[in-house]
């Protein structure tokens, strides 16, 4: 897989032409490309900007992700990869301005303006490093299990994840002198780590051992990467529902990349459609989606549609994520201040009872459920999505499966550093909280379903 395509490698003297005269960035321009979706060539990483897209941002993002492409498409689309797409074009195809700088163009409709960028200096952003994933026993057949390698005296960590990133693959594996380079299987799933002495013997010990340290690779699994809408509008219209905070974007990146279909949105968060949820500008009700995100709660809001999954997180965890959301963003932190403010208990005091009543809304209306709780999605990630993804009914192979749990973070961690407070409840909030726990949870073994969490039920 990973060497085809390489006869498409233009090189330096097979470039279209040179870099058009609008651009100035550092990137080699290669040419304009034919790119129509389906079996996309640069599918490593891929993010979109509707108002602020640059080439020299499309190709830092490319080449900090060690990435040898980078392609622009239809002025506001990003995408990275190691293989250029197969069919060139005439120049004047990629006729689109980027959406954040005048007189630059980046691609069109289903055409690709495409750089080289492995080269590129990033300054002081680094590139992505390898990052270690643990010891971990060899699988039987090595050769079935890692399907490139490379054997050199003195191989490094550096350049294992070199060799592997350059081929696209997500996992570096080392074994004494041997760098092997793989995905995530069901015969090597990375979930039983082994003491990590074992693998600190010395190269030659550890060659004849049954045991290799493996290492992600700055590059993105690709085998769950490609989306799309539904090719026919969806019989059944399910609702991704949650409480704010409770992690349904979170949820959307895990189903988008299991099913190979975008979800929608009832509402429009430009942030979220730059990150790639490109359903997020459709129409909720197009049937065009695997599932439409929403927070709605009330009867006629439920009653629209057939089924539903039912996402719901510990109303701690959900009242501190959303406060945060909507003071800082998707991935920011409240301020100190926003803490100490008026602002919380007001929200605390408004906020706690619309996290039962959602749930007991859903309970009562909704037709048909699929009861998820968030942390038992973090802790048992394959498990719970492979039913989520049977209620979707659609049907998924182990190994992308994998991949999804090889990509599970996505880009939605907070970053930066968490308010002082570790603990911004109240007696009197941890009350009214703690009331609405017990209404929920005996809501839910009432209507036949496991009640919430014991690590969130008061004793």
């Amino acid at each position: 897989m990973a060497e085809q395509g390489r006869c498409c490698d233009l090189g330096a003297s097979g470039e279209q032409g040179g870099a058009p005269h609008w651009e100035k960035s550092l990137g080699t321009y290669v040419g304009c490309f034919s790119d129509d979706g389906h079996e996309r060539t640069l599918k490593g990483a891929v993010f979109y900007d509707l108002r602020k897209m640059t080439v020299s941002h499309c190709q830092d993002a490319c080449a900090e992700r060690s990435y040898v492409y980078a392609g622009l498409e239809a002025g506001a689309e990003c995408y990275c990869g190691n293989r250029l797409p197969a069919t060139s074009v005439g120049l004047e195809e990629c006729s689109h301005e980027c959406k954040g700088e005048k007189g630059s163009v980046c691609g069109a409709v289903d055409r690709l303006s495409v750089y080289r960028v492995d080269e590129l200096q990033l300054g002081s952003r680094k590139r992505r490093t390898a990052t270690y994933r643990g010891c971990f026993r060899l699988p039987e057949n090595i050769t079935h299990a890692f399907p490139s390698s490379l054997i050199q005296a003195n191989v490094t960590v550096e350049t294992c994840s070199g060799f592997c990133s350059q081929k696209e693959f997500p996992l570096a594996i080392l074994r004494g002198w041997e760098c092997y380079c793989a995905y995530p299987t069901p015969q090597f799933n990375l979930r039983d780590a082994m003491d990590s002495s074992l693998c600190g013997q010395d190269p030659e010990a550890q060659r004849l051992a049954e045991y290799c340290e493996v290492y992600q690779t700055p590059v993105q699994d690709t085998r769950c990467t490609d989306r799309r809408f539904l090719p026919n509008k969806s019989k059944v219209f399910v609702a991704l529902s949650s409480f704010p905070g409770a992690g349904n974007t979170w949820a959307r990146h895990l189903i988008e990349h299991a099913t190979g279909f975008y979800t929608g949105s009832y509402y429009f968060d430009g942030t979220l459609y730059n990150k790639g949820f490109k359903g997020e500008k459709d129409h909720w009700r197009s049937r065009r989606t695997i599932c439409v995100k929403t927070h709605e709660s009330g009867r006629r809001e439920i009653e629209m549609f057939d089924s539903a999954i039912l996402l719901i997180r510990n109303p701690y965890r959900s009242l501190v994520a959303e406060f945060n959301r909507k003071c800082a963003g998707h991935l920011g932190y409240a301020a100190d201040r926003n803490w100490k403010s008026k602002e919380w208990p007001d929200f605390v005091n408004s906020y706690a009872s619309w996290w039962s009543s959602h749930v007991l809304d859903w309970l009562k209306y909704g037709k048909r459920l699929l009861v998820v709780h968030y942390e038992e999605l973090r802790r048992s990630l394959v498990p719970t999505l492979r039913e989520m993804v049977a209620f979707l009914n659609v049907s998924v192979s182990e190994e992308r499966l994998l991949c999804v749990e090889n990509n599970k973070e996505g880009s939605f961690r907070r970053r930066g550093r968490r308010s002082h407070d570790p603990e911004p409840f109240t007696p009197e909030m941890k009350d009214l909280i703690n009331g609405y726990i017990r209404t929920v949870d005996k809501a839910l073994r009432d209507h036949n379903w496991t009640g919430l969490p014991r690590e969130y039920v008061p004793r």
